[in-house]
């Protein structure tokens, strides 16, 4: 690994903390710990993101979830600059929580809701790898069958038939919940997604939206490491 990280160009990256949140240090202990990247924390009312490559919008339970996830923060100071610098082409990333908050701000289409169960959901599941060719998946092969930890209560992505559309006709879905052979279909879907959607990202591609923890999947001491190639090529790309 060591050999690896002298081959890592040098991102920072800047993880959003609002009250609630609870996975910002996870993601720290990733870009920081383990990837060795400059990383600071910032707070949702902090406005000057200018010095980042790239933001993290990160899981948890931003203001408790109350109204609907990510229905508060959307109107958090920290985030009308992170649409802003979105918008100029800096590299977001949405984690669960973070997925959600992206959505409601309308950096990314589509919804998530509740669970087909409505129950909460944690556990390891199988993710495909739907189109490698973007920033964040170039890592990957095309298909590849990844085993990712996912923890939500709605995390069901829901979005309007011509939205659906568009998303698989622009090779916006990044990422599928599948079987443990690859099949996109209803008994590889742990939270009833329309299309089996666990991330997207917006047309220029530099925004990603995923309710699969990478940052939970990143660390060999875990025996998990299905995450770390997303933040590995993403480093390295830019």
């Amino acid at each position: 690994m060591q050999n690896e990280l002298t081959k890592l160009k040098i991102m920072k990256f800047g993880i959003i903390v609002f009250p609630g949140s609870n996975c910002d240090r996870d993601v720290a202990t990733v870009t920081e710990g383990i990837f060795q990247q400059p990383t600071r924390y910032v707070w949702h009312q902090e406005t000057d993101l200018g010095d980042l490559d790239v933001i993290v919008v990160p899981g948890g339970f931003s203001y408790g979830d109350y109204l609907r996830c990510g229905a508060i923060a959307r109107f958090s100071p920290a985030m009308k600059t992170v649409r802003e610098e979105a918008e100029k082409g800096k590299l977001v990333l949405g984690i669960c929580n973070g997925f959600q908050v992206l959505t409601e701000i309308g950096l990314l289409p589509g919804a998530l809701i509740r669970n087909r169960d409505l129950h909460f959901i944690c556990d390891r599941v199988p993710v495909k790898v739907e189109n490698n060719q973007s920033v964040w998946t170039r890592g990957y092969q095309p298909q590849q069958v990844l085993n990712l930890p996912i923890a939500h209560g709605e995390g069901r992505y829901y979005a309007a038939e011509d939205t659906l559309k568009s998303l698989e006709d622009n090779g916006q879905i990044l990422f599928r919940y599948c079987t443990a052979t690859g099949e996109a279909n209803e008994s590889g879907n742990p939270n009833g997604s329309l299309n089996n959607i666990a991330g997207i990202s917006n047309k220029a591609g530099n925004v990603l939206g995923m309710m699969p923890h990478p940052e939970r999947a990143a660390d060999r001491m875990l025996n998990l490491t299905d995450g770390s190639l997303l933040f590995q090529e993403l480093i390295n790309c830019c």
